[in-house]
Formats: structure tokens, C-alpha cells, sequence
């Protein structure tokens, strides 16, 4: 999927969320789908929050009805979703980078929360997501600070999974897509996701009880069934579609 407004580094707007949230429930449904791998068009992933949108706001003009699915709703699609930062990265934007699964860069694109210097706050969870991506003190300092950063810094800082030349991103992005939907059981990523966003607020003895039972679960399923029989005939997995 891309975000397809490059005239504005692709700014977020209630319009664009709206489609891209639809989107991603489509291919939750598709059985044919297995990734999914969101990137921008043009220079930049997404720029934050549209300022046509934030002036309305500022003068009480903004009368748009609001989608109820919150900006955390990639976390809640039972199939991996992988960013890929192929430029600038801006507040929100920057939201909708790290609620995905996996995040991929470009070395070389431009990073910022900028909240701080626009007056506004760490919006829509980033100041529960960052700290466990990154460690207190380094969210402090790109929350604190707003500082623009470059993509090989986010590798650095732990904020991302890869940071790759610009050219090269999609293809990686792509490449790791693929490795997952041909080798890794839909059923088992779906729970497997499901676990690591739900049990950051759960104690190591809830998280271990309730991944038996979801063990024992997979024990019936067919996944396990060729997930095993794979393995010993050293044949790629025929998996069924979640």
C-alpha cells in the first residue's frame, strides 16, 4: 500500500486515514494476502497531520466526522505489517510508521516527532510505544526535542528494524514480506502479533499462562500439522490462508 499524496509528503488527512484503514481491513479478509508492506509516494512516507487540517482545527472550522477506528488500528490486523520509510517522517506520520509491525528506512530519510515545536504533545500512544522501542531516555530525547534525525540514526537508536540505501528499501521490504508469507503459518503470526501487543501491560507469570493455552491451541490446528511434516521432508510449508 502507498500513501499517494506526494505533493505534501503525503500529509495525513481524516480522507487518506479512512482509505488506508479500509485497506487494511480488505487485506485482513483476503485470503491471498499474507503481508502487508505500507510506504509513501514520492520523497516522503507521511509529513504528519495536513496543515490545511491542523488550521481548521486551530479556528474550530474542522467539522469532518471522525473515523472511530483509532490510529492504532494496524495493530489490531492479524497479519504482519511492514513499513517501509522511504522519506520523511513526521509526527503523526511517524505514529503510523511505528504501530506497524516491522519498520524498514531509507539511510538517508528525515525523522522527527516535532510535536514539541509545533506546542503540541507525544499523541495517539507514542509516549507508551517509544520508551519500549527505544528506552526511556533515548524517547525522551526525539519526544523532548523534536530533532530531525536520518534513518541510519533510527537503526541506531533501535527504532527500526533496518536502515538500507533509499533504492534499495522497497526491494528489501518486499523480500522480507515474501519470506514471511512462504514460510511462516498465518494462524501462528496472527497469535504471535496479538501476544507482543497485548502483553506489554501484562506481568512475565499472565504472559507465560496465557501462551501455554495458546500453545496447546496450536497443537489442533493444521499449521502444526505442516509445520512438522514440512520440516522433516525439507520441503517449503504449504500453510492454509488464515
Amino acid at each position: 500500500m502507498t500513501f499517494n499524496r506526494p505533493e505534501t509528503l503525503n500529509a495525513w488527512t481524516g480522507a487518506m486515514g479512512r482509505r488506508y484503514f479500509d485497506l487494511l481491513a480488505e487485506a485482513e479478509r483476503d485470503p491471498e494476502v499474507r503481508a502487508i508492506v505500507v510506504t509513501g509516494a514520492g520523497r516522503g512516507f507521511c509529513s504528519g497531520a495536513d496543515f490545511a487540517t491542523l488550521a481548521a482545527i486551530q479556528t474550530g472550522e474542522y467539522d469532518e466526522e471522525p473515523d472511530p477506528r483509532p490510529n492504532t488500528f494496524p495493530t489490531t490486523i492479524r497479519k504482519p505489517v511492514v513499513a517501509a520509510v522511504n522519506g520523511a517522517c513526521a509526527g503523526l506520520g511517524m505514529v503510523h510508521a511505528l504501530v506497524c509491525d516491522l519498520v524498514f528506512t531509507a539511510e538517508d530519510a528525515k525523522w522527527t516527532t516535532a510535536f514539541p515545536r509545533r506546542g503540541l504533545v507525544a499523541e495517539y500512544g507514542l509516549s507508551w510505544v517509544l520508551p519500549r522501542v527505544m528506552g526511556q531516555q533515548r524517547a525522551m530525547d526525539v519526544l523532548l526535542s523534536g530533532r530531525v534525525f536520518s534513518g541510519r540514526e533510527a537503526y541506531e537508536l533501535g527504532l527500526v528494524n533496518r536502515a538500507v540505501p533509499g533504492e534499495a528499501l522497497l526491494g528489501e521490504a518486499r523480500a522480507y514480506a515474501k519470506e514471511l508469507a512462504v514460510h511462516s503459518s498465518p494462524a501462528s503470526m496472527a497469535v504471535i502479533k496479538r501476544q507482543v501487543w497485548h502483553d506489554w501491560d501484562a506481568s512475565l507469570e499472565q504472559a507465560a499462562r496465557a501462551a501455554t493455552k495458546e500453545m496447546l491451541e496450536s497443537f489442533r490446528r493444521p499449521d502444526f500439522e505442516e509445520g512438522v511434516a514440512s520440516f522433516l521432508e525439507r520441503r517449503p510449508p504449504r500453510f492454509p490462508a488464515l
